[in-house]
């Protein structure tokens, strides 16, 4: 006979005060800091990481350690309900940028997004290969190699943020000028490869890394891309199509949130990150044209101020900084900070150089792919949760995440009130501010 399963119990009454309270004062915080940033001349984005440091063991946890305990507890259960709501700002975050990319100025700059891209990963590639075989032994965590240690720590600083040079060229008013959307085109094709590489550092601790491993994950990035030109597209433009005619501007919204969702669940099946799906998936709204963007720029408000502050704040809260007290790892973090931060900006300046771009505008991009902001932080857990990386190794990697975010800014401003503004992007952040 069947056993009639009953409800699901739903979730308790502390783990929901919990998890609202959580919700607000991290929002809270970060909407503060966010304004005071703004207040100091920097982004929001400065005050909204800053917002979990100071909400985390750094300062709350160290002067009041029952209420942090209580307020942000280290029961997964808990703190996932969290993540999962600070994951889906970031999904929709990188979606809305993919979608303010002017895909014809990516071919007409392809050749010098390809330079930017090569030399902004593979210089600090390896740099970071021998910063790895050069940090003390006590930072690499007893399973793990000096071999695999080193490629780690490479990719680690090898990598950009997309989300968070996303966030701040949004917030500083620059994606629609031809640098922002050069940056962002870089960093996109910087991360795909951060990722790729992070793959095979997983295959290598998990199975060994075979030439059959790294095959099998070049063919799930290019099974990606083929699935969003020959699927995605003509879907979305269906089901946009479709939503249109039914006269009720809510159900487009609905379907495209459907759709960089379920975008990024296809990535992440494939295991590449759910990131990747959702930029995809804005890169293909973007090429059906601007009615699609105006759809998709109808939750941008709700998602700059809201979900994405909050995801920020979320990251920001692994940070522990005391850690540093001891003299080998501040040193090492010292020294990675440095190597990290001129191995990119030289990486990304040489790039564009080569690229045939100019001198201010090779500035700029080398400022703005500085940035590794939480997926630094993605890395460095899957470092912690692969043995690879000890606790103060992780530490070090966060910090150089929250560093180079809150670097970049300045310099990125600096860079560009050097470069003139043109006619085409005046019309393009017309276009971009009617959309």
């Amino acid at each position: 006979m069947a056993t009639v399963a009953g409800p699901l119990p739903s979730i308790g009454h502390d783990q929901m005060l919990v998890f609202l309270l959580q919700i607000g004062v991290l929002l809270a915080a970060a909407m503060l800091l966010g304004m005071l940033a703004v207040r100091l001349g920097l982004p929001p984005l400065v005050g909204e990481l800053s917002a979990g440091v100071l909400l985390g063991p750094s300062l709350f946890g160290e002067f009041l350690p029952g209420l942090s305990d209580w307020l942000l507890p280290r029961d997964p259960a808990q703190m996932h309900l969290l993540t999962a709501v600070a994951q889906l700002g970031v999904l929709l975050l990188v979606a809305i940028t993919g979608a303010h990319i002017d895909l014809g100025l990516i071919r007409r700059k392809g050749r010098a997004i390809g330079w930017v891209s090569a030399g902004s990963v593979l210089l600090p590639l390896a740099l970071g290969i021998g910063l790895g075989f050069l940090l003390p032994g006590s930072l690499i965590a007893p399973s793990a190699d000096r071999g695999t240690f080193a490629l780690f720590i490479g990719v680690a600083i090898a990598v950009s943020a997309l989300p968070v040079i996303a966030k701040t060229l949004l917030d500083m008013r620059l994606l629609h000028r031809d640098v922002g959307q050069l940056i962002v085109g870089a960093a996109a094709i910087s991360d795909i490869v951060g990722w790729l590489l992070l793959s095979v550092v997983s295959a290598m601790v998990v199975s060994g890394a075979g030439p059959g491993m790294i095959l099998q994950t070049v063919g799930y990035l290019f099974a990606a891309l083929a699935i969003a030109v020959l699927v995605v597209r003509p879907m979305t433009r269906g089901v946009l199509r479709h939503t249109e005619r039914s006269g009720q501007p809510g159900v487009s919204v609905a379907a495209i949130v459907v759709l960089i969702t379920l975008s990024a669940a296809g990535t992440q099946a494939l295991d590449m990150e759910p990131i990747l799906g959702a930029f995809l998936c804005g890169v293909v709204i973007s090429s059906l044209g601007s009615g699609s963007r105006k759809t998709l720029d109808t939750v941008r408000s709700f998602v700059m101020t809201t979900l994405a502050p909050l995801f920020f704040a979320t990251a920001g809260l692994q940070v522990d900084l005391a850690t540093l007290a001891q003299p080998t790892v501040l040193l090492a973090g010292i020294v990675t900070l440095l190597v990290a931060t001129v191995a990119k900006f030289a990486g990304g300046y040489l790039g564009a150089r080569l690229g045939r771009l100019g001198h201010s505008e090779s500035l700029a991009i080398g400022a703005g792919l500085n940035a590794r902001g939480v997926v630094e932080i993605v890395i460095a857990t899957a470092g912690l949760q692969l043995g690879i990386l000890t606790t103060a190794t992780y530490t070090i990697i966060v910090l150089l995440a929250v560093a180079t975010s809150v670097m970049a800014p300045p310099f990125l401003r600096y860079a560009t009130s050097k470069i003139p503004k043109t006619t085409a992007e005046t019309d393009r952040e017309r276009e971009f501010a009617g959309t």
